[in-house]
């Protein structure tokens, strides 16, 4: 069994550990991740991309558990990060400062300083303003800043509008003409080494031609950077990887590098990834349990203990997590999201129903799925909430004053809680009931 989540016998199972163990011992909701998933998809790229020896930049945001840092890092991967939290969880997790790249739109005076103290790689520069801004900070230090140009290219990835990132009508990137502009200015200014270009069109694609398209367009802009004896090392290709949120959905990575690879070569520079849902998605569930069952005049509902504090994709993308018991007896063995998935309408039994499954926030936008056929489920029950590994606990919150889930990462057959389940003394902690200081206009 290559995949991380699996069923045997019934039951469902995080590499060699069966997930109502780990309730029984952390409770619920509890996120539960695949160590070896995480570092078996870094390898994929490197495989699939061989030929051109990658860089892969794990980027933080889509899930920052210090505990799956640590062995991406210890795996050999580079991180794309944000912000200047996310180059300090890089650090403490033990990465290679010369393997961080910092991207993101709004980078700060104190984060851009703070980077360049750590001897980072290199920044990836999303506007003139950027470019100005890195340029004083290094002046002031007396060093000299790395950087890549974020070309914006106008190419549609074709995935949801809230994830899609390289059209011209967002807010990501530098369009070629104005890179053209800033070519010229970074000549002019000290301490600025232009070291790659940089491209990332959205997330979540599930067409391999997109990203050729994008390194397409940005090959002459690489020719001209050249005539103008600009040393360029990388071309950093962005992620975006599309990954299966249900049976058969998803694009191996051999699809992706088969497009891009002969392009990446014409560009004759070092490539650089920064995937994230591509390592994290698949190798993580939200595990939750039935609290009520609920019937109505209109529909049946499961009533859970997680909430969309604790996953909001459904109520923010209105995307699609594949939902499921964790025992379900009888049901045939196979991994979760592959070709041999028990998770198909043949495998829902006689008694299967059709429930919305919401959690006990108070908004009517607090669901995980809407008019989904399941298994029939009682109260007690465990409940999997799959592809949960990207973009599930690093967009959790407090919203009702609920504590974040725990997160348990799972090595083979051992496990261990790598994020302690949130305590309200936890939440509160920084509140005060009276002034300490009281200042005056």
């Amino acid at each position: 069994m290559t995949e991380a989540f699996h069923y045997k016998g019934g039951e469902l199972f995080c590499e060699s550990v069966p997930v109502a163990a780990i309730a029984r011992k952390v409770g619920t909701p509890v996120y539960i991740y695949s160590q070896n998933h995480f570092v078996r998809q870094v390898q994929a790229i490197k495989d699939a991309f061989r030929d051109v020896q990658p860089m892969v930049c794990y980027a933080v945001k889509a899930n920052s558990n210090l505990g799956l840092l640590r062995a991406l890092a210890l795996a050999g991967a580079g991180f794309d990060t944000v912000s200047r939290g996310e180059i300090y969880r890089a650090l403490r997790a033990g990465a290679e400062p010369g393997k961080i790249v910092f991207a993101g739109v709004g980078k700060q005076e104190h984060e851009i300083e703070y980077a360049l103290e750590q001897g980072i790689l290199m920044f990836n520069v999303e506007s003139e303003s950027e470019l100005e801004l890195i340029a004083k900070v290094a002046a002031r230090l007396k060093a000299d800043a790395p950087i890549a140009l974020r070309i914006n290219p106008d190419v549609d990835p074709q995935t949801h509008k809230y994830i899609s990132t390289g059209k011209s009508e967002n807010k990501f990137g530098i369009d070629l003409a104005r890179a053209e502009q800033c070519l010229g200015r970074i000549r002019e200014l000290k301490h600025l080494r232009l070291r790659g270009v940089h491209i990332h069109i959205g997330s979540q694609i599930l067409k391999n031609d997109r990203h050729g398209e994008a390194i397409d367009r940005v090959l002459p802009f690489i020719e001209r950077c050249r005539k103008m004896d600009f040393p360029l090392e990388y071309l950093n290709v962005g992620g975006g990887y599309g990954i299966a949120y249900d049976v058969g959905q998803g694009v191996d990575i051999a699809e992706f590098a088969r497009v891009m690879l002969p392009k990446i070569k014409q560009s004759g520079l070092k490539m650089l990834s920064e995937p994230g849902r591509f390592i994290s998605g698949n190798g993580g569930v939200m595990l939750t349990q039935v609290v009520h069952v609920k019937k109505s005049a209109e529909k049946d509902f499961l009533i859970v203990d997680a909430a969309m504090n604790d996953l909001i994709r459904p109520t923010i993308y209105q995307a699609f997590h594949k939902i499921w018991p964790a025992r379900h007896p009888g049901l045939a063995d196979g991994g979760v999201m592959g070709a041999d998935s028990p998770l198909t309408d043949t495998n829902l039994g006689k008694d299967a129903q059709v429930y919305d499954v919401v959690g006990p926030v108070c908004e009517s936008g607090d669901y995980f799925a809407l008019g989904r056929k399941l298994p029939r489920m009682e109260q007690g029950e465990l409940v999997a909430v799959f592809s949960a590994g990207a973009y599930g606990a690093t967009m959790a919150s407090n919203y009702n004053t609920r504590g974040r889930a725990a997160e348990v990462i799972v090595n083979g057959s051992e496990y261990w809680v790598a994020r302690d389940r949130e305590t309200v003394e936890d939440m509160i902690r920084g509140e005060r009931l009276t002034p300490r200081e009281v200042f005056k206009a």
